[in-house]
């Protein structure tokens, strides 16, 4: 079983839409029963907050529900729990690397940098831009999906 957690600032916007992404390329792929998929937060500012509701929306457009998601902050304990983490842009990653001691183990990636097009997801809370959030989502989850489905066939 493969666990990966997705992370943003505050959990209602990019860290939820690459989560319920990922879920949905993963049930399609019917690999749902080898691949954990959840996101967090590194802030504690929307706790218990579900998703934005222009996230829920462009989700909701293709066929994606995000029900029953309430945001919650990463803890150290995340960092056993799963092996691949992936934040949104180079502010989470710093906060990561903080909070998983530089991260040993290699497992902290921007999400991004799994396509030809490296760098931040687009950060919608302050753009608005749900569309180019989406393209970015999506995009970085199929090559990770990708990623992961060749490099399990290789074994």
């Amino acid at each position: 079983m493969t666990h990966i957690l997705f992370v943003c600032h505050g959990n209602i916007c990019r860290s939820p839409m690459a989560e319920y992404i990922m879920r949905h390329l993963v049930s399609q792929a019917h690999l749902s029963d080898s691949i954990h998929i959840a996101s967090a937060a590194t802030s504690t500012e929307e706790i218990g907050n579900p998703v934005y509701p222009p996230a829920r929306r462009k989700l909701l457009q293709h066929g994606i529900s995000c029900d029953g998601h309430s945001a919650r902050q990463i803890t150290r304990a995340d960092y056993s729990r799963f092996d691949i983490i992936v934040g949104m842009d180079t502010y989470n990653m710093r906060n990561m690397m903080r909070l998983f001691n530089n991260d040993p183990e290699r497992k902290l990636h921007l999400l991004m940098d799994f396509t030809t097009r490296p760098g931040d997801v687009a950060d919608p809370w302050y753009t608005g831009n749900f569309d180019a959030t989406w393209r970015d989502c999506l995009e970085g989850c199929t090559a990770l999906l990708n990623l992961i489905t060749n490099r399990k066939n290789s074994l």
